[in-house]
């Protein structure tokens, strides 16, 4: 069942201007990006596993070996065919920041304004980026 959760109006304004981001035309000189980001946690198999046979699927043990983590951060065009991730050891606003620099000089230098579409994480705001 799908419902609209009890949420207070400043959310839903902030959905509606997101929402109409989205919806606008495209615009290379203001490129539409959404950021986001991922932990992801290094797994290694324990055991082989046993190869599939005619009538038999492969078989194999879900323990694992745990490798470390890395993080995964996405950039996506909302209206180019466009993706970009870059793996980091971390997570933090001087990442974020390196990432935002990318954007701005690497990928977009010619952009007169990139808007971003970014989540409430504490690492992005505005003193991330500053010097």
């Amino acid at each position: 069942m799908w419902c609209i959760p009890k949420v207070d109006a400043a959310y839903v304004a902030a959905m509606e201007d997101v929402l109409d981001l989205y919806a606008t035309e495209p615009d290379p000189d203001q490129p539409v990006i959404s950021f986001d980001e991922s932990p992801i946690q290094l797994i290694g198999e324990v055991r082989r596993s046993i190869p599939a046979k005619p009538g038999q699927h492969e078989r194999y043990d879900c323990e694992y070996r745990r490798n470390g983590t890395t993080n995964l951060f996405v950039f996506l065009d909302v209206h180019q065919p466009w993706r970009k991730v870059k793996v980091t050891e971390r997570r933090t606003a001087v990442d974020f920041a390196i990432c935002m620099r990318e954007l701005t000089d690497i990928h977009y230098p010619k952009a007169t304004k990139i808007r971003v579409v970014l989540d409430n994480l504490s690492t992005h705001s505005p003193r991330a980026v500053q010097r």
